[in-house]
Formats: structure tokens, C-alpha cells, sequence
């Protein structure tokens, strides 16, 4: 079977996969779920458990791929990377927890599917706003069957709205963007991937985040490169070439926009 074939079959399974999940695991869990902090002090919850666990099992009959998700030890996570380089399942079960624990209808279930060590095929769900992205390689990234982005963006950084996750830029840059950023307004949601796929459908015109993991990355990324958004890292123009499992971000939608926003942030302090 060709793989474009096989990718538009994959990505259909797994649109109607992720929305079952969601109908059977998360939003039942929704303001009910237990929760406990991780080693690294984030949280996760018996939903986000639930949800991996559903998709884990059911993937292998789309793809019998390797499978990483965001709640496995790390083990088991690097043992998925060596092994997957033919196909390989990344699941973010719940990416957006803490506005999950608290009642904050931003939250998103969110699978990648890569291929030699880039995402082939993208699915992300918001399932309180019934919002269901997805893209493959070479094909677009769509909202619910229309085509990204949804509005046109400005060319102006000054005119943009930003994205900005402050938690591990390094301190000199957050001064400067708290001090005299060079774009018009800004908004942080807590949900890396949903973040990604608003930059993708214009409702943000560009973002930076200090470090994302694997599943934090590798559906939105895709998705906004289908949508003709680019991307690289603080310091390295190869997205793709960065350190697997922590990448900062520098994106934006508009060409214009993402020259001028890469050149402020590299200039020197």
C-alpha cells in the first residue's frame, strides 16, 4: 500500500480513536479525576493514567508501532525511541493536567505518528470545544475538516499576538520580553499542544516556549508546518536536528513575523 494511503487511513483510525477515548475516559473524569504530583513536580491524574493506557492498547491495531506516552518511566520511553524509527506511536493522553485537576476547559488528548524521527501524522482534540485537529506530512493541517488557518495573520510583529511560556527561557531573555516586548499583546493557556495548533489556525501570530518534551512537540509541530508555519530553537535553525527530548521553541505563522521574532530573540542583550 502506498504510504499516503496508508497515512490517510492511519489518520482517520486515529481521529476516531482519540474521540473515543475522550467520550470513555476523560471527560468522564472531568473535575472528578485523583491526582498526585510526578518526580518532577507536574501533575498527573487517574485520567491521564486511563487515557494512556486506552490508546496504548488500541493503536497496535492502526499501526503496530512502538508506542512512547507521557506518563511511562523514562525507560521505557528512550527503549520506544531506539525501536521506532519505522513507525512510532507518541501519546499525550492529557496534555493541559492542571487545567484538567482544576476545572479549566483547556485541555487537549493529543497522538503523533514518525517516522525515522519526524511526525508523519498529527491528531490533537480539545474535547470540550469538540475542536479536532490533525495533519499529515505534505497535506495540509485542518480544524474539523477546514483547511489551516482559519484567518489571515498580520506581516507586523508589532500588530501580533504572542505566546509566551516563561518557565524556562533563560532569565535575560524573560527580562527583556517583560520589559519591552516587541509584539502587541500576549496570552499563555497551559496546554503546549493546543498552543501549537492556535498558532497553526491564526489566533496566535507567534510563540516561544523554554523546553518541550517529545509529546509536547511532536503533533503541533507538524501541524503548523502544514499550515505553513515555521519553526526552529533558540539557537539552531533545524527544528528537526535539536534534542529529542527537551526542544525550545520559536515559532510563528507569518514568514515576516517569524524573521523578525527569531532576530529578536538570537540579538544580543
Amino acid at each position: 500500500m502506498p504510504m499516503t494511503v496508508q497515512l490517510k487511513r492511519m489518520q482517520d483510525a486515529a481521529i476516531a480513536l482519540v474521540r473515543e477515548v475522550a467520550q470513555q475516559e476523560v471527560i468522564p473524569r472531568f473535575l472528578r479525576a485523583r491526582h498526585a504530583l510526578k518526580d518532577d513536580g507536574s501533575l498527573f491524574s487517574e485520567a491521564d493514567l486511563a487515557a494512556q493506557h486506552y490508546l496504548a492498547d488500541r493503536l497496535p491495531a492502526i499501526h503496530d508501532s512502538p508506542i512512547i506516552g507521557e506518563e511511562m518511566s523514562r525507560e521505557a520511553q528512550r527503549q520506544g525511541w531506539d525501536e521506532g524509527q519505522e513507525g512510532l506511536w507518541c501519546i499525550d493522553p492529557i496534555d493541559g493536567t492542571t487545567n484538567f485537576i482544576n476545572g479549566i476547559p483547556w485541555f487537549a488528548i493529543s497522538l503523533a505518528w514518525l517516522k525515522e524521527g519526524r511526525t508523519r501524522l498529527a491528531v490533537t482534540y480539545n474535547p470540550i470545544t469538540d475542536e479536532m485537529f490533525y495533519a499529515r506530512e505534505g497535506h495540509g493541517a485542518y480544524l474539523n475538516g477546514r483547511r489551516l488557518p482559519l484567518r489571515q495573520v498580520t506581516p507586523d510583529i508589532t500588530r501580533a499576538v504572542a505566546d509566551v511560556d516563561f518557565k524556562r527561557i533563560p532569565k535575560n531573555l524573560a527580562d527583556r520580553i517583560a520589559v519591552d516586548p516587541p509584539y502587541y499583546s500576549q496570552r499563555n493557556f497551559g496546554s503546549s499542544t493546543l498552543e501549537w495548533c492556535n498558532l497553526a489556525a491564526g489566533r496566535l501570530d507567534l510563540y516561544l516556549h523554554g523546553g518541550q518534551m517529545l509529546w509536547d512537540y511532536a503533533a503541533g509541530s507538524l501541524i503548523l508546518r502544514e499550515a505553513g508555519g515555521q519553526v526552529c530553537t533558540l539557537d539552531n535553525d533545524d527544528f528537526d536536528a535539536a534534542e529529542v527530548w527537551r526542544r525550545p521553541v520559536v515559532a510563528a505563522l507569518h514568514p515576516e513575523v517569524f524573521s523578525a521574532w527569531k532576530h529578536w530573540i538570537r540579538a544580543p542583550a
